[in-house]
């Protein structure tokens, strides 16, 4: 497969040599405006409440820009030959590009709002969702957001401009692409495209290799999925402990309901049960927020409870939170909850009382 430089039409090639010399000679000074607007972005990324990775950028090579400023449109049958970029240094805006690498998709809006609100750097003039592989297809491949930035009144611009082109007035504006995507779209990105698109030889090309290309994004966004769900649910659990926020929340049945599926989603009943029983067992002892059901749901509690009381089956939520009660308040959970011992049938006190006695003999032994 040949290169578009290869394929261009010899009428083109005078104009398009003229550019890739202006770019040439051009680059350094363009070196520094990639410098310039990778600090600007950065400095940006300061006020960020979750900062990104890292902040990277790239200047065109000459080689690169030769390439895509030999692009040719489709012609008409019997029109003349034309350049997809007629002006590829005026034309073209992805010459200099900054990349910021986030942790989780959900970063990635955050950043690109931090950046369109400092209209006093940036013009943000495109911003676009990019996705190698469309969500309506039904394919995969790396997604990504992609901003299209122009510096405002920038004096290392002006000096790149005044290097181009010296009989022109500088402006100091510059179009150049900002990309926010995530560690894993961007390691993914950055193996693909050095196979896909920087192959040294064109012919050593497989199907096998846009199968597992396909295969390895999808495993992609279902990695990235996950992740997302893992934050989300460590945020919610960590407000639980917020005693002046979430954690103040009363324990209603359904905020009982919440907070357990969050804790305990393994240990659930089903969607539509009442979880009244629950509000009235930690109501008898004084637990009325959430986070003292947040205290009381520890893995090293429910560890020993289990331990304790080598439950032969999982037990389902109603037991298991009978059980926590009893091994936190002991004879008092039994009293305040069980039928009065004077009763004729005592089933439930019972049933505690031989719960409690197996608790507190492995109290004994584990020397608590």
């Amino acid at each position: 497969m040949s290169s578009h430089w290869e394929r261009l039409d010899p009428s083109l090639r005078p104009s398009v040599t003229a550019s890739v010399a202006a770019f040439e000679r051009a680059r350094p000074q363009l070196v520094l405006v990639t410098a310039e607007m990778e600090a600007l972005v950065r400095e940006v990324m300061e006020d960020a409440d979750d900062a990104p990775l890292f902040v990277t950028s790239r200047t065109k090579t000459v080689e690169s820009f030769r390439e895509k400023a030999s692009r040719m449109v489709a012609a008409e049958p019997g029109a003349a030959p034309a350049l997809s970029f007629p002006e590829p240094l005026r034309n073209l805006t992805d010459m200099v590009g900054v990349r910021v690498i986030t942790t989780l998709p959900g970063e990635n809006a955050n950043v690109a709002n931090l950046i369109k609100r400092r209209r006093n750097i940036f013009d943000c003039r495109g911003d676009r969702e990019k996705d190698i592989g469309s969500i309506e297809s039904g394919t995969y491949g790396y997604s990504s957001r992609h901003l299209i930035l122009r510096s405002i009144q920038n004096d290392v611009v002006r000096a790149y401009q005044d290097v181009l082109d010296p009989d022109t007035k500088t402006n100091g504006s510059y179009f150049f692409e900002c990309q926010i995507r995530t560690i894993f779209a961007h390691a993914w990105s950055e193996i693909e495209h050095d196979i896909r698109f920087k192959a040294q030889d064109p012919r050593a090309w497989s199907p096998y290799f846009d199968r597992q290309f396909t295969a390895t994004a999808a495993m992609l966004e279902t990695v990235e999925s996950a992740f997302s769900e893992l934050h989300e649910r460590y945020e919610t659990v960590t407000s639980f402990w917020d005693a002046d926020g979430e954690g103040a929340e009363s324990l209603t049945p359904n905020r009982i309901k919440a907070v357990w599926q969050t804790l305990l989603p393994h240990v659930d009943r089903k969607a539509d049960d009442d979880w009244g029983w629950a509000a009235e067992l930690v109501a008898a002892h004084g637990l009325t927020k959430t986070i003292d059901l947040a205290a009381l749901l520890q893995p090293e509690i429910i560890s020993n409870v289990r331990k304790a009381l080598d439950h032969r089956y999982s037990p389902g939520p109603d037991r298991l939170l009978d059980d926590l009660l009893l091994w936190q308040f002991g004879q008092r959970h039994i009293d305040l909850t069980a039928e009065e011992a004077s009763a004729d049938q005592t089933p439930r006190r019972d049933s505690l009382q031989r719960r409690h006695q197996q608790m507190r003999r492995y109290r004994k032994a584990m020397g608590f």
